[in-house]
């Protein structure tokens, strides 16, 4: 090969390199302004063994209805039990074991896996109220542990506690700090475990197919991984050197205007 065709060459590549097609960075695309989406079904957080929930009963007679709580850990001073649980807002939670029960005080084993917060205090307030233990009893819970894993191209990975339900895999990345501007847009998995098994979704967040994906509602426990560009990929290299560094380019221009130089003199 000879000089000229040395420098078209190293011309071509550079042109190749500084004219990559633009990466998906957007989401939503070809959303409209008052356009109509179909959502995904919502799949409702429904509780699994070793999940962790706070139960607390309230009725006309806050002494008779504390029969039904789990005694606080922490008191207020200065306050008996009874007054540091009608004070505060603190409560203390129940662990679902492997059969999926739970241990609830004076009415024994329920059996509250595979149930919603709702159903579960729907059970309650029936068994309460079939047993005439309480007429007006009512019944709240809320999750007390429920966490999933962001990881990836985001800003902030970790670990993030669900504290409601409808939580969204936008809710998810909103807490991590959202994708940097390396993450694939077109391109998140989600793995969910069910039983023994797992399940990989793919997530397109630049397209409408995000809001029917039955990975749009999480799920505790749920895994979800920004996955990194090309761009991003080609800036590791086994050395640890980064392709797109200041000493690369250095080096091409330095390459590129030698052969100028033998080129045109």
């Amino acid at each position: 090969m000879n000089i000229r065709n040395l420098a078209i060459a190293s011309l071509l590549a550079l042109g190749i390199v500084s004219c990559a097609p633009p990466q998906k960075i957007t989401y939503f695309g070809g959303l409209q302004q008052g356009e109509i989406r179909t959502m995904a079904e919502n799949a409702e957080i429904r509780l699994k063994p070793q999940d962790k929930v706070t139960i607390v009963v309230k009725s006309k007679d806050p002494v008779l209805s504390n029969l039904f709580n789990l005694p606080i850990t922490q008191q207020i001073v200065g306050y008996t039990e009874q007054q540091a649980l009608m004070q505060s807002n603190y409560s203390a939670a129940y662990t679902i074991d492997g059969e999926g029960n739970i241990d609830f005080p004076i009415v024994g084993s329920l059996h509250v896996a595979g149930m919603t917060r709702n159903e579960v205090g729907q059970a309650i307030k029936s068994v309460l109220l079939g047993k005439q233990y309480l007429k007006d009893a009512v019944v709240t819970v809320e999750y007390a542990n429920l966490r999933l894993s962001v990881l990836g191209e985001v800003k902030d990975p970790g670990q993030f506690v669900i504290d409601r339900d409808k939580f969204t895999i936008l809710d998810a990345l909103s807490k991590a700090g959202d994708m940097t501007i390396y993450g694939r847009r077109d391109s998140v998995t989600v793995l969910r475990d069910f039983g023994d098994r797992q399940y990989a979704y793919k997530v397109d967040l630049s397209s409408d197919s995000l809001f029917r994906s039955p990975a749009y509602y999480l799920q505790q426990n749920d895994i979800v991984y920004v996955s990194p560009n090309n761009y991003r990929q080609r800036q590791a290299t086994v050395n640890g050197n980064q392709l797109t560094s200041a000493s690369f380019w250095l080096s091409l221009i330095s390459v590129l205007t030698t052969v100028g130089v033998l080129l045109f003199k």
